[in-house]
């Protein structure tokens, strides 16, 4: 039997079951999306992580993509939301953005680093992702404007603008 994975994940859905690094009620799984040792290989016919790989380091990117495309199933779908540094970065020198908008933007690239999770590793854009994917084992890559599965950050927007890179990969 394959499951539904939502990496991150703080709101519960019927199908789904989440993988988080903290200990909530709603959590199925206490782990990291580093280390996806925990579930057998062709386990999982979807995966969701939204804003979560900015977070693993760099050396650490192939490795973490490895692991999510080893658990899926032939076929199996990897909805993936990240902050786009593309979008961010035109956001940020905009001049009618205010300081206080800037100041979250800079939040979104380097991360809000409240606690030591909340660190931002990696600057994604589509041609990084793209090419990670691609050496992961992806083989179909779809830039969405939403993935529409869960209220989360991949539909946060700054200014009316969409500020994620939303993609589905299939192994």
């Amino acid at each position: 039997m394959t499951i539904k994975l939502h990496i991150g994940g703080i709101e519960k859905k019927e199908d789904w079951k989440i993988l988080n690094l903290s200990k909530l009620n709603i959590v199925d799984y206490i782990g990291d999306i580093g280390d996806l040792t925990m579930f057998d290989d062709g386990s999982c016919e979807a995966v969701y992580a939204s804003h979560v790989l900015e977070h693993v380091p760099q050396a650490k990117v192939i490795n973490t993509l490895k692991g999510i495309n080893r658990i899926l199933i032939p076929g199996g779908k990897f909805y993936i939301s990240v902050p786009d540094l593309d979008i961010l970065c035109k956001l940020f020198i905009n001049p009618v953005i205010s300081i206080q908008e800037k100041f979250h933007i800079m939040r979104i690239i380097y991360g809000g680093q409240i606690d030591s999770n909340d660190f931002h590793y990696f600057g994604w854009n589509l041609e990084f992702m793209a090419y990670f994917l691609k050496e992961a084992g992806f083989f179909k890559i779809e830039r969405k404007d939403s993935l529409g599965l869960f209220n989360d950050t991949s539909e946060c927007e700054i200014h009316g603008v969409k500020i994620s890179l939303n993609l589905i990969a299939s192994k």
